[in-house]
């Protein structure tokens, strides 16, 4: 089977979403040479996966996860947002996304966290979340009540994509090879919540555009997908302070866009990427308190803001980034994010 999927897509045909059920069902299958299933993989990445590719298997995959039983009111009458990014940019950042999904909730916009441990970072989300004393391992049930009632729920990914198991030896093969497949790119669009609203870091320019219109394929009303030049060091599955940041971007009401510019409307601190810089899940949650209790106002507190300005925007919490600037820049100076996070430590 495999072998004559990795000839279709090395001959350039694109694997429709009929397929996808089928597909998902033999890469899991360990009666299949793990070996066969990789080399599919990689040749798929080889000849690139189309936006159209990548939605499909993602929605299918979508459909195997554990729901999260949000009502269809609370759906239906605000935006529930996600802020993660792909990972795999190697510039050792700390955890910038996630204390961004911490503002976010505190300024009343319902954030679904779908994340998972670390794998190319040293603090995933999931390992910076847990040091900081927020529960992991939270039921579809008590999720649904936390995003709900204190805005805020962190969703496990294993604990909510069981497809995912037989799949995992074959993405441990092709990353011993070195090479990146679709599901390096699959992670941030399986939130089983299914967000209406996402803020997306990839950490390849050429993945912006072709990730968000695979969000707008899934069904988002809101998006931003976004990638930034750290001059002489690569890019950051971020906003970047440093650089030229690369942006595509999707409302219901304005359409598609694509662009590319600085930060230097913001009030930045002049920095690098030293300045940025994390270390394990406990110095990261250290960095992220220090930030919350204001002992820490530098570029660290500067890279947080730019991204919860793009994060409320596209939460429809504010009308531009300007305003999501002012806005996440007051929550840190009255402590009301920190007030959040001690609050989000008492969820079960």
């Amino acid at each position: 089977m495999f072998s004559e999927l990795a000839r279709t897509v090395a001959a350039g045909q694109e694997l429709g979403p009929e397929g996808m059920p089928g597909l998902v069902d033999a890469l899991g299958d360990a009666a299949q040479p793990v070996s066969e299933r990789a080399d599919f993989l990689i040749a798929w990445a080889i000849r690139g996966e189309t936006p159209a590719e990548v939605a499909a298997l993602a929605s299918e995959l979508r459909n195997r996860s554990v729901a999260v039983p949000l009502s269809e009111s609370f759906r239906q009458s605000r935006e529930i947002l996600d802020v993660c990014g792909t990972g795999g940019d190697r510039l050792n950042t700390f955890n910038i996304s996630t204390t961004v999904a911490l503002v976010c909730a505190a300024a009343g916009v319902p954030v679904a966290k779908h994340g998972n441990r670390a794998i190319t970072s040293k603090s995933g989300s999931a390992d910076v979340l847990e040091a900081l004393g927020i529960p992991l391992d939270l039921s579809p049930e008590a999720a649904a009540r936390a995003i709900e009632e204190v805005q805020f729920a962190f969703l496990f990914a294993p604990r909510f994509h069981p497809a995912f198991k037989g799949i995992a030896p074959v993405r441990a093969l092709c990353a011993e090879r070195g090479q990146r497949t679709i599901f390096n790119r699959l992670g941030p669009l399986l939130n089983p919540a299914r967000p209406s609203a996402q803020l997306l870091g990839v950490s390849r320019t050429e993945w912006v555009e072709p990730m968000a219109k695979t969000l707008q394929a899934l069904g988002l009303r809101r998006g931003m997908v976004v990638s930034g030049e750290v001059p002489g060091h690569g890019t950051l599955d971020e906003l970047s302070t440093l650089g030229t940041n690369h942006v595509a971007e999707f409302y219901q009401d304005r359409g598609f866009s694509a662009s590319s510019g600085s930060a230097s409307d913001f009030p930045l601190i002049p920095a690098t990427l030293a300045d940025l810089e994390g270390g394990s899940a406990a110095d990261n949650a250290a960095i992220i308190v220090r930030i919350l209790d204001g002992a820490d106002r530098g570029p660290r507190r500067d890279a947080v803001l730019l991204n919860a300005a793009a994060a409320l925007f596209v939460g429809a919490r504010v009308r531009s980034m300007s305003q999501g600037w002012d806005l996440a820049e007051k929550l840190l100076q009255d402590r009301t994010v920190l007030k959040t996070l001690e609050s989000l430590r008492q969820t079960r």
